[in-house]
């Protein structure tokens, strides 16, 4: 049987109307933002819960069940097992595959683990993902899949590694490595650490949100779509961009 790593329950729904069969694994989670520090998986859950309960007012029972559930699914998957990873390319979904790639390095246990990539006809597409993909195109995707090495997954691990220690200096050292699995891989890592800027500027998203906000009428589905427009590299659903776009809002 093959496991496919899904990105969200939407691709989920997509794939069913595939010809592919296996069993799916969903990771709900938004790894983009929250405590991400701690190496115990029980208390790394547990701050995430009361991260998502607070800021997005999910209660953590429901996290647990519906989140924690389909990670604990990965560390279950039997060894030589096929293990399909479908994520885009963006920053939203590169962080949430380097988490579920370090889960999958750390256990050691050897299985056929690929990399799925988006079937991409205009460039002005490459952040869309998934999302604008028919069943054909995605059935396409599965069968160019990138069948991973080690060094692959090792590389995965080592970038969620510097990405938990925010530490900049590895995360720039670590894009410049050479991998088929990772796409637009220096791209990502520079928009992450342009979030961080110095001193009390403005971060890019941040800046360019505020841009928008100053030319619309102060509608945030337009200022949300032309956000992910602008800076699809991020993959922020509406939920991240609300909460910047409340903060901005308020200071001005």
């Amino acid at each position: 049987m093959t496991h496919h790593i899904l990105n969200g329950d939407c691709l989920a729904d997509q794939l069913k109307e595939t010809n592919l069969n296996g069993d799916y694994i969903i990771c709900r989670e938004a790894l983009i933002d929250g405590p991400i520090q701690s190496d115990i998986l029980d208390t790394f859950w547990s701050a995430r819960a009361a991260y998502i309960q607070e800021t997005y007012h999910d209660n953590a029972e429901n996290y647990f069940s519906r989140v924690v559930s389909e990670f604990s699914k990965i560390r279950s998957i039997p060894p030589d097992a096929d293990v399909c990873l479908w994520f885009e390319h963006d920053l939203f979904c590169q962080v949430n595959m380097w988490f579920v790639m370090a889960l999958l390095y750390k256990d050691g246990i050897k299985r056929n683990i690929s990399r799925v990539f988006p079937v991409v006809r205009d460039a002005n597409d490459v952040w869309k993902g998934f999302g604008i993909a028919d069943a054909a195109m995605l059935e396409q995707a599965f069968a160019q899949r990138l069948l991973l090495k080690d060094d692959d997954l090792k590389l995965g691990n080592d970038l969620w590694k510097a990405y938990c220690a925010h530490d900049f200096d590895a995360l720039k050292a670590l894009a410049a490595s050479e991998s088929r699995a990772f796409k637009f891989l220096p791209e990502v890592c520079k928009a992450h650490i342009e979030r961080f800027p110095e001193g009390n500027q403005l971060s890019r998203p941040e800046r360019v949100l505020l841009e928008l906000i100053d030319q619309s009428n102060g509608d945030f589905a337009e200022v949300f779509a032309a956000f992910s427009e602008r800076e699809g590299i991020y993959g922020f659903g509406d939920l991240q961009v609300r909460i910047m776009y409340d903060r901005l809002r308020k200071q001005n």
